[in-house]
């Protein structure tokens, strides 16, 4: 393979971020990009890389979806027994990092981590695809399972199960909430000269933005 990794490159041209353009408020500023991100019909826009920290306060990552955010935080779904069920349990602080790069853009954002409630939890659930809603209940997600074909076998079990019986949210499943204290927006920029616009919140509700070094 003649290929030399470090000469992987791209120089980038498409925006600048200024603070002129830039919401003071990042949770409007989030939404703009977002939504501007939907528009350009980017494939798994709400894809977000969730790091956490395990038990034993060592880093792990995976990418996620964002189902939904709003002034109170972003809201993911998950086996609470899962890996990052447990990371989040025991250390509840996480970071996320949405990279859209046909758009030459990263938003990253650290925040605490809560349970979102019970209710809203169970609404999320009743809209999911039927298949779906059944393998929440058939994986036991990130524990060790000796074959495909027994993680299939348990599917169809409750597959059958549920043609009888009305299909309900497990109690091991449901929604995390990041409520952010940190938000950083991130413009790819010609000769690595990026625009970086961080807002770190001071108090309860105010927000400091400040220019960041590429």
């Amino acid at each position: 393979m003649n290929l030399s990794i470090a000469n992987l490159r791209q120089d980038y041209t498409l925006a600048g971020l200024t603070e002129a353009d830039a919401d003071l408020d990042p949770f409007k500023q989030f939404s703009l990009w977002f939504s501007q991100a939907v528009k350009a019909q980017l494939l798994e826009p709400n894809a977000m890389t969730l790091a956490t920290l395990n038990p034993d306060g060592h880093p792990a990552a995976r990418i996620v979806l964002l189902k939904g955010f709003d002034e109170r935080g972003f809201i993911f779904y998950t086996n609470y027994n899962s890996a990052k069920g447990q990371d989040l349990t025991t250390h509840p602080w996480a970071a996320l990092v949405f990279l859209w790069k046909e758009l030459e853009r990263q938003v990253r954002l650290e925040g605490k981590v809560e349970p979102i409630s019970p209710q809203e939890s169970d609404a999320y659930f009743s809209t999911r695809p039927l298949n779906s809603q059944i393998g929440a209940w058939a994986s036991a997600q990130s524990q060790v399972v000796s074959s495909r074909e027994q993680l299939e076998y348990k599917f169809s079990e409750y597959e059958q199960k549920f043609t009888s019986e009305r299909i309900t949210r497990p109690p091991h499943w449901g929604g995390f909430r990041v409520v952010p204290h940190l938000f950083e927006f991130w413009q790819g920029r010609s000769s690595r000269l990026h625009d970086r616009l961080s807002y770190r919140l001071k108090g309860q509700n105010q927000w400091i933005r400040e220019r960041l070094s590429p």
